[in-house]
């Protein structure tokens, strides 16, 4: 599998000129010693200037969202078509912030992740457990939902092409903090369950990526477990030295 890292938490934090500062400050020190794929997910207004500002780079883009339409009047949405268009090779779906707020389904997800696929884009899936779900010992059930019905209806082939992110949200902005070793029993879990909807082939070629308050200062003993592949990175993708050092660990 591909091993990836993606600033995944740009959100509504910067502004246009922020986010060209963010990118040439990541272009000037981008060693990429480990060989992995790095992906920047800047709000869609700042979309098409990335692109532009990404030329020459082995950088990729990425949205933060995406509409299940090729077209239509949906105001205010944006189309996988669209994305592409101002050079978008990823986007992130069902991270958790939508599910929670825009109450997102886990089948209108995997509607999301068909229209992503359709049109070239290589969507990230996110997937995991609120404090409460995980305090109930209910992690691995509300996991499972949003693998097998978020990943409904995918053939082996269609699989591959999607990264998944493990978030579990109670590590995210609590000041609590997943280990290593959670984050690597979950990942085990996520391949045992992609194994299952595929074959351990299929399961051992998806990368699957964590996504819980990642840190330079503890990004190499993430990355050193089995089955984290990558990193979708919160806070610390919004300053270039905090990103580069992860990139680079």
């Amino acid at each position: 599998m591909r091993k990836t890292i993606v600033a995944g938490n740009w959100k509504m934090f910067t502004d246009l000129a922020e986010a060209n500062e963010l990118i040439t400050g990541l272009k000037n020190n981008f060693q990429n010693k480990n060989q992995i794929e790095v992906v920047v997910c800047p709000p869609f207004t700042h979309l098409s200037a990335v692109s532009l500002s990404l030329q020459g780079s082995s950088i990729q883009l990425g949205a933060q969202n995406v509409y299940p339409e090729e077209k239509g009047a949906y105001t205010g949405e944006i189309s996988p078509a669209m994305l592409k268009s101002v050079g978008c090779q990823y986007v992130i779906v069902g991270h958790s912030e939508r599910r929670e707020y825009f109450h997102e389904s886990n089948a209108f997800l995997n509607k999301k992740l068909q229209f992503a696929l359709q049109n070239g884009l290589t969507p990230i899936y996110c997937v995991g457990e609120k404090l409460e779900e995980r305090e109930s010992d209910q992690t691995f059930k509300v996991i499972e939902a949003q693998l097998k019905e978020g990943l409904s209806g995918f053939s082996a082939a269609q699989l591959k092409n999607i990264v998944i992110a493990y978030e579990p949200v109670w590590a995210i902005g609590t000041g609590k903090t997943a280990s290593p070793e959670q984050a690597q029993e979950v990942h085990a879990f996520i391949r045992q369950e992609l194994a299952k909807l595929s074959d351990a082939a299929t399961a051992d070629a998806i990368t699957i990526q964590y996504g819980g308050s990642v840190k330079p200062d503890n990004v190499t003993e993430l990355m050193g477990k089995p089955d984290i592949d990558g990193a979708l990175v919160g806070g610390a993708s919004l300053k270039a030295d905090s990103f580069l050092a992860i990139v680079n660990y």
